[in-house]
């Protein structure tokens, strides 16, 4: 007979202890989509980047500059400028 790991009363499920849900930003998204093909100078919780625009996802934004690609969570963007 097998044992079923809930007929033990001491089996807790491995649970996260802090789950953080970052809300999309619809505003920003928009910003950068209308900025596509374009460089711009983004701002971020961990520094500068510039680079030309590539693709604008509701999460993140790729940006290209000599041919490096960076993959930037929108949630970490604090300002955007054109160049």
């Amino acid at each position: 007979m097998m044992h079923h790991p809930m007929a033990n009363s001491h089996y807790v499920p491995h649970m996260p202890h802090n789950i953080v849900v970052h809300p999309v930003d619809h505003c920003v998204v928009e910003s950068l989509m209308s900025l596509v093909g374009k460089v711009v100078i983004l701002e971020t919780t961990r520094g500068r980047l510039d680079g030309c625009v590539v693709t604008v996802k509701h999460d993140h934004v790729v940006l290209e500059e000599r041919n490096r690609k960076f993959f930037v969570r929108i949630a970490e963007i604090v300002w955007i400028m054109t160049e």
